[in-house]
């Protein structure tokens, strides 16, 4: 019986109408806007002034703290301005604008395809690189990847999973990436392994991608300590508590790390970028997205210089069809709607879903019926009724209590509400109140 994880879940309709869509460069925009807040953390903080010319993979802009990402330019050109955008949150943020000048990239950079298996690199220069190129997490919460291959000395890593999942709905960034460039994901979970100091990694991959299994499953078989884990089809398996449970059968406590199992979890997108990081000198500055609608001309995967814009991509696909009613940054359970389609590409762009005026009405929202569906299918544990009814009532110190700082804010129990509570749009407000409590709390000390 294959694998999954022990609590909750549901199983939307997969959708996954850009499946085995080749990977294709996308255009290099006319302007690039590159963020400086595209990680978890303190944003980083501008190295070049308007007017300075850079090149494809120079640092634009330096990591601030510990738990920070440094930004490199994924184009040629000029600065024309240090400035604020409005980001995938709706709320201006300080970016880089660049007029783009042809395509000239940082001469270190190595560009051929030629595979790099061998790296005599000590793991704190492999940690060292990957700091120096800027690598996230690239699965959507874009955790600085040097500071989870550094856990607190009171934790020991006893192994690396790698989420290939892509369990939300539509996305097939992943599925494609493994397709393509299998074999350098195994050189990057190998870097990976060697940079925590762990001779066992485990690569999860839901069975409804067969045919990336079996290619996983194949490449693996010549590097050591690498075994790839088929799960059961399963929402929210790429959840990271979710991942740990399903492949190692730990559960993860209430309030701990992930690190407190002995995993170090990271996504395959960014096992890829590892490898080119390390191998290649290659700063993290582009990703693979998948474009996709049920009314879309063309869904796409495509390889995305960060700061294009969104539109530029649609455009790609045959454009915006008529009917659409939403365009969601991200799959449809954990995707936010955007308020425009010139926000700019990040390093955490995994996904732009064009849905249609049927897909993206929400039924009338009604009285809670006392089903308890939503607490039946919380990955968590939680019961999201009651959360949702504390946020509404902004009792924020009873959420505290009720475990909301839990919720990953996947979006199963607004899934599975008969009655249309808007329930994930409660929790995330109570999630972000009281997170706000605490950190206030913390700094009185």
């Amino acid at each position: 019986m294959l694998k999954t994880f022990s609590i909750g879940g549901v199983h939307p309709h997969e959708n996954k109408l850009s499946a085995h869509q080749p990977i294709l460069a996308a255009a290099v925009p006319p302007k690039a806007v590159i963020l400086l807040g595209q990680h978890i953390g303190a944003p980083a903080k501008p190295i070049v002034a308007k007017g300075d010319y850079v090149k494809v993979g120079t640092k634009v802009a330096e990591s601030m703290g510990f738990v920070s990402a440094s930004i490199h330019s994924s184009v040629s050109g000029k600065v024309s301005k240090i400035d604020t955008v409005v980001d995938a949150s709706g709320y201006a943020k300080p970016a880089i604008f660049i007029d783009v000048e042809g395509d000239e990239w940082e001469e270190k950079i190595v560009r051929d395809t030629t595979l790099v298996r061998e790296c005599a690199l000590s793991a704190e220069e492999i940690i060292r690189k990957i700091a120096d190129a800027g690598i996230v997490g690239l699965g959507g919460a874009c955790f600085p990847t040097q500071v989870k291959l550094t856990p607190p000395p009171s934790f020991k890593a006893e192994c690396v999973i790698i989420n290939a999942v892509e369990c939300e709905p539509y996305l097939t960034a992943d599925h494609q990436l493994m397709l393509e460039h299998a074999e350098e994901i195994m050189v990057g979970v190998s870097l990976l392994m060697k940079a925590v100091q762990v001779n066992k990694a485990f690569i999860g991959i839901e069975n409804n991608k067969p045919d990336a299994i079996e290619l996983m499953t194949k490449m693996a078989s010549t590097y050591s300590g690498i075994e790839v884990v088929p799960l059961q089809v399963k929402y929210p398996q790429g959840g990271e508590k979710q991942l740990i449970d399903a492949i190692t059968r730990r559960q993860v406590a209430s309030g701990a790390l992930p690190i407190s199992t002995g995993a170090v979890v990271q996504n395959v997108g960014t096992a890829f970028a590892v490898y080119e990081a390390v191998q290649k000198n290659k700063p993290l500055f582009e990703r693979v997205v998948t474009v996709t609608g049920k009314s879309l001309e063309k869904p796409s995967n495509f390889l995305v210089r960060v700061g294009t814009p969104i539109s530029q991509l649609v455009d790609a696909c045959g454009g915006l069809p008529e009917d659409t009613g939403k365009v969601i940054g991200g799959g449809p359970m954990m995707g936010r709607a955007l308020v425009s389609l010139e926000v700019p590409t990040v390093k955490g762009t995994s996904g732009i879903l064009l849905m249609n005026r049927k897909e993206a009405k929400r039924g009338e929202v009604q009285t809670c019926i006392r089903c308890a569906k939503c607490v039946g299918v919380c990955p968590m544990g939680l019961e999201p009724y009651l959360l949702g009814a504390l946020s509404e009532n902004t009792d924020f110190e009873r959420m505290e209590k009720e475990r909301i700082m839990d919720c990953i804010e996947c979006g199963s129990c607004q899934f599975t509400c008969p009655a249309n509570r808007p329930l994930l749009d409660y929790c995330r407000l109570g999630k972000a109140k009281v997170g706000a409590m605490i950190r206030a709390r913390q700094a009185k000390k």
